[in-house]
């Protein structure tokens, strides 16, 4: 039996920009603002811990997928 661990795995990201689904820059739009519209919802609607979560998840993925955007240019 051999000591050698297994080999490294690479790191699995949360949302990735590079994923071939996220190639049209419409769904990299529309993946960020869902979240930040229905965040306004809840807001507006008297439901700050739901604005909250979904402002975080709308901004991270306006961060990720729209500011940093993918490695590759789309085209």
């Amino acid at each position: 039996m051999s000591d050698t661990p297994p080999p490294a795995r690479p790191p699995s990201r949360f949302l990735d920009a590079d994923h071939p689904f996220f190639r049209p820059a419409w769904r990299r739009w529309a993946t960020a603002l869902v979240p930040l519209g229905w965040g306004a919802m809840e807001l507006a609607t008297g439901s700050p811990g739901w604005a909250v979560m979904f402002g975080a998840a709308g901004a991270y993925a306006l961060w990720v997928l729209v500011i940093r955007g993918p490695s590759t240019p789309a085209g």
